[in-house]
C-alpha cells in the first residue's frame, strides 16, 4: 500500500482529491468542517516536505454549474482549518486552472472548482481525468467518501500517475480500522449492526459471519428476526419478506460458531413520538398498537456483557430511534460499553451515517478508536466489494 510516506514532495505539486462535500447552511457557512479537519494532515505533510497542493473535491449534486454548489463558498473555512490563506480558481480543467496551477509555489495550496460542474467526472471520462492529471506531479487520494465511485477524480485520473499515486493519510486510516476488523482484528470479534433495514445489511451481514464471533442484532431490524421465530412485535418495523432470510441468518451463524445476540425487551410505545405513553415488555410479547422503539434494559445489561469481553468491535446502526430523546437511552448507554471496551484495550470502530450521527451526538467521538468519514464506501468495504478508488492506487 502506497502512502504519503513514500513520497518526498519537496518542488512538487501534490494533485490531492479530498472529500470537501460539507453541510452549508443558508448563508453558505460550513457548518461542519469534519472532512476539511481529516484532509488536513496529508495537506500539511505535502507543505512541509516544500511542495504545494492542488485540492480537488465535489459538493452536492449539481445539475451543471450552480452557484450554491460553488466551492468558493468554502475557500475562508479550508484557509481557516489549514491556517493558510488557500487560492481558488474557479475552474477545475483548462487554460485557467493550468495557468493557476502553473503559478504555485512550495507552500501554496489551491482549491479547484466542484468537478461535478462538469458531467465528464461522474462519467469516468479519460479525457477530462487527463486534464486533471496535467495540473500535479504526484496523484494522492483522500477521499474515502467517493472511494466506491468510479469517477474521473477517484479512480480514472490514477492512470496517468503509473508510479506516482498514493493514499493520503486519511484514506490509509480508514482502509488499515476497516482491515483490523475484518482481517487482522484480535479475537473475539464483535459486529454491532442495528438500523431499521434486514434489507440494507443482508450482504454485510453473509460477509462478515466468517469473520466474527459475536454479532449483535439491534435497532428496528430486530423485529424481523423476532417474528421470524414466532414472536409477537405489535404495531413494530418489520420486513415480512426477509423473514426466511432472517432464520437462514441465524442458521449459518449456527453453523459458523458465532454467537447472535438478539434483544430480549424493549421500550414498546403506543405512537411514533417523543411524548408518547411507553412500557418495558419482553421483545416477543409486544401488545397490539403498541411498537418497539429502543432496546429495553435487560438488552442493554446483556449487550454490554458481550462488548466488555471482545476485542475489535465494529458498530454500524443504532440500537432505537435515537433522534428522539425519550428512545435514545439503548444506543448511549451502547456507546458507553464500547467507550470502556476502548479505554480497555479494544480496537472500536464506528462506520455508517446513523451511528456516526449518534456517537456525534452523544460525545463519543474521542472514546473510540477510529469514527470512518464515508457511509456507502465503508458500507461496500465490510460487504466485501473492492472499491475502484482504492484499487487504482494499488494497480
Amino acid at each position: 500500500m502506497k502512502t504519503l510516506n513514500d513520497f518526498n514532495f519537496k518542488d512538487k505539486k501534490a494533485l490531492i482529491r479530498v472529500d470537501f462535500n460539507v453541510p452549508l447552511d443558508e448563508n453558505f457557512n460550513v457548518t461542519d468542517a469534519t472532512r476539511i479537519v481529516s484532509a488536513k494532515p496529508t495537506i500539511i505533510k505535502v507543505l512541509e516536505d516544500g511542495g504545494s497542493c492542488i485540492l480537488m473535491s465535489h459538493l452536492g449534486r449539481p445539475k451543471g454549474v450552480q452557484d450554491e454548489f460553488s466551492l468558493k463558498h468554502i475557500v475562508a473555512k479550508v484557509s481557516e482549518v489549514l491556517g493558510i490563506e488557500v487560492k481558488f480558481v474557479s475552474e477545475c480543467v483548462g487554460a485557467k486552472a493550468e495557468a493557476a496551477a502553473a503559478d504555485l509555489q512550495p507552500g501554496e495550496v489551491l482549491l479547484l472548482e466542484n468537478l461535478r460542474f462538469r458531467a465528464e467526472e461522474t462519467a469516468g471520462d479519460k479525457d477530462f481525468a487527463g486534464q486533471l492529471a496535467k495540473l500535479g506531479d504526484i496523484y494522492v487520494n483522500d477521499a474515502f467518501g467517493t472511494a466506491h465511485r468510479a469517477h474521473a477524480s477517484t479512480t480514472i485520473v490514477a492512470q496517468f500517475f503509473p508510479e506516482d499515486k498514493c493514499f493520503g493519510s486519511l484514506l490509509a486510516q480508514e482502509i488499515e480500522s476497516i482491515d483490523k476488523v475484518m482481517k487482522t482484528g484480535e479475537k473475539p470479534v464483535l459486529a454491532i449492526l442495528g438500523g431499521a433495514k434486514v434489507s440494507s445489511k443482508i450482504t454485510i451481514i453473509e460477509n462478515i459471519l466468517d469473520k466474527v464471533d459475536h454479532l449483535i442484532i439491534g435497532g428496528g431490524m430486530a423485529f424481523t428476526f423476532v417474528k421470524a421465530q414466532g414472536g409477537k412485535i405489535g404495531n413494530s418495523i418489520c420486513e415480512d419478506d426477509k423473514m426466511d432470510l432472517a432464520l437462514d441468518i441465524l442458521k449459518q451463524a449456527k453453523e459458523k460458531n458465532v454467537q447472535v445476540h438478539i434483544p430480549v425487551d424493549t421500550i414498546a410505545a403506543d405512537a411514533f413520538s417523543n411524548d408518547a405513553n411507553t412500557q418495558e415488555v419482553d421483545i416477543d410479547a409486544i401488545p397490539d398498537g403498541w411498537e418497539g422503539v429502543d432496546a429495553g434494559p435487560k438488552s442493554r445489561k446483556q449487550f454490554h456483557d458481550v462488548v466488555m469481553q471482545c476485542k475489535t468491535i465494529l458498530w454500524n446502526g443504532p440500537l432505537g430511534v435515537f433522534e428522539m430523546e425519550s428512545f435514545a437511552q439503548g444506543t448511549i448507554e451502547l456507546g458507553n460499553s464500547i467507550a470502556e471496551a476502548t479505554r480497555n484495550g479494544a480496537f472500536s470502530l464506528v462506520g455508517g451515517g446513523d451511528s456516526v450521527a449518534a456517537v456525534k451526538q452523544f460525545g463519543f467521538e474521542d472514546k473510540v478508536s477510529y469514527v470512518s468519514t464515508g457511509g456507502g464506501a465503508m458500507l461496500e468495504s465490510l460487504e466485501g466489494i473492492v472499491l475502484p478508488g482504492i484499487a487504482a492506487i494499488q494497480e
